[in-house]
């Protein structure tokens, strides 16, 4: 099991990583502290001849300490996650401009709806790509999300980003990508029996190649 994220290359990927790395810490070390009392207290307590059992009913003391200190954790928690979520999920976090695309889900594929030329949906230079994602570097999408049957989830590993798609809805999901290169599309809910058969490619290219593919879709994208 590796504990390290994949290298992040979205704008918000620092920030979430700073938070994960934290919170990482923060129950990596509760779970240290409470496997070594344990320990401690199955030695010190064990049952020895001749020892009688002492009951008692607790400590309000001790009951005060491990109920406060976790909810102040949770507390400041909450709080350093307040302005991350508000980046990426506030009601005015998609940036101005953002270039819009649509995303369909159903099993088992991802149908990727292009603008065309002309950068607007629903027009008649639209076209669809199956499991082939494909966005300029540095410049932010606005993702708009539906599913045809169940539950999916759209992860987007090295973005940092992960969104469930709901059947009946239309759900909004942007980024910015800071890197070109290819990188993997999954589904991050259990959606069938097809479920791990269901990814696609993310390809990442310069605002120029994106534009000339937009163009001509059919077109072979040279490697970088």
């Amino acid at each position: 099991m590796n504990w390290l994220l994949p290298g992040g290359v979205s704008t918000f990927a620092g920030d979430i990583d700073r938070l994960y790395y934290v919170i990482l810490g923060i129950t990596g070390a509760a779970f240290v502290i409470v496997e070594v009392a344990l320990i401690w207290f199955l030695i010190k307590y064990r049952a020895r001849p001749g020892r009688k059992a002492y009951y008692t009913h607790g400590s309000v003391k001790a009951e005060v300490i491990w109920t406060t200190v976790p909810a102040v954790v949770v507390v400041m928690i909450g709080i350093l996650s307040g302005g991350v979520w508000n980046q990426i999920r506030g009601r005015d976090s998609v940036p101005p401009g953002a270039l819009p695309l649509a995303v369909h889900a159903k099993q088992f594929e991802w149908l990727v709806t292009y603008p065309g030329p002309d950068g607007q949906l629903g027009t008649d230079d639209d076209f669809e790509r199956r499991n082939d994602l494909r966005l300029p570097v540095d410049t932010p999408m606005v993702i708009a999300l539906t599913s045809e049957d169940v539950i999916h989830s759209f992860f987007i590993p090295e973005f940092r980003v992960k969104q469930d798609v709901v059947p009946g809805m239309t759900i909004r999901a942007w980024f910015e990508a800071t890197a070109t290169g290819e990188y993997s599309l999954a589904c991050a809910e259990l959606c069938g029996n097809g479920h791990t058969t269901m990814g696609g490619t993310v390809t990442v290219l310069s605002l120029d190649e994106y534009t000339q593919w937009l163009a001509d879709p059919s077109r072979t994208v040279a490697s970088r």
